[in-house]
């Protein structure tokens, strides 16, 4: 049965908005400046940081007494930095991972042309979808050391030592899903102090995570789709008190396990006292920050002199 209705909601101005916020109980001490935000990033964008500050029902569009835009505006610049924050630890950790997976790889394998000899690969349609990638991204690609290749040798692809600093993170991880050799496989992931399936599910959990990110996505408090897998064991400091999986704290927790790993001097957990102090009226409980989470193990590792 088909219930769909069509979309009749007309589109409304700046103007017309702020004057609906208010007729909401939305409190506005500068209008024009109110307009001006809806303007240039959107009424849609912000409604996401307007929905927790509505009372039940949320359907009602009613908002919490003494509630303000400027309000709205503070989670908005939260969630922002937050995102810089977290996108700045998951380069050092998507730098790391490429160059694990090309080093372990092409040393077991004794072959550089590792990611584009499907000989190295299981489900041979994915090689070919992570082929068809690869391609584009070599057609695009006006960089310095791909031209050069172009221009000195023969072969059709460049070893993967090249070819993994064009491929996006997540082609890098869905090669390292499809590469046949479980013994390759268990060794990048040993890299890294995990098993090989909660390895690839915590690159599936960085991947979106970045993702978000780069696409100015909302992840304060979004509920994420994917539950990461809990390894049974692991060679690097973790967390005990219980959390929601689904929420980003537990995807900063698997950002400072790799950054534990990758880079025991990390000051990840500084940052986030720094942007949690910046902004007290923030309901880190939204975020999945369990009390105490400050004390876990995770957080506390000792600095390697």
């Amino acid at each position: 049965m088909n219930n769909k209705i069509p979309f009749l909601k007309p589109y409304t101005s700046a103007h017309d908005l702020v004057r609906l916020l208010q007729s909401r109980g939305l409190i506005v001490s500068d209008t024009a400046k109110a307009e001006s935000y809806l303007e240039y990033i959107g009424y849609y964008r912000l409604s996401a940081y307007m929905y927790p500050l509505l009372q039940m029902p949320k359907e009602q569009h009613h908002y919490k007494p003494n509630t303000t835009f400027e309000q709205v505006m503070m989670l908005y610049r939260f969630d922002k930095k937050l995102r810089l924050l977290i996108f700045n630890e998951i380069e050092k950790i998507e730098v790391a991972i490429r160059s694990v997976i090309v080093n372990i790889g092409c040393s077991m394998t004794g072959n550089p042309f590792l990611m584009t000899d499907g000989s190295n690969f299981i489900d041979m349609g994915r090689f070919q979808r992570t082929m068809d990638l690869i391609d584009a991204e070599l057609h695009r690609s006006r960089e310095d050391f791909i031209v050069h290749f172009r221009r000195i040798y023969s072969d059709a692809y460049p070893p993967a030592w090249i070819l993994a600093e064009i491929l996006p993170f997540g082609v890098i991880t869905n090669i390292f899903s499809n590469i046949k050799v479980a013994r390759i496989k268990k060794s990048i992931s040993r890299k890294f102090g995990l098993q090989i399936a909660p390895f690839e599910s915590w690159l599936t959990i960085v991947t979106l995570t970045r993702n978000s990110c780069c696409h100015h996505a909302r992840v304060w408090n979004k509920q994420n789709t994917i539950r990461p897998m809990l390894p049974n064991r692991m060679t690097g400091s973790w967390i005990s008190l219980h959390t929601d999986t689904l929420r980003i704290y537990f995807d900063l927790c698997i950002i400072k396990y790799f950054l534990n790993v990758i880079s025991p001097n990390n000051d990840m957990k500084v940052k986030i006292d720094a942007l949690l102090s910046a902004y007290p009226s923030i309901d880190i409980n939204a975020m999945g920050f369990p009390c105490g989470w400050e004390t876990e193990p995770l957080w506390n590792v000792p600095v390697v002199q």
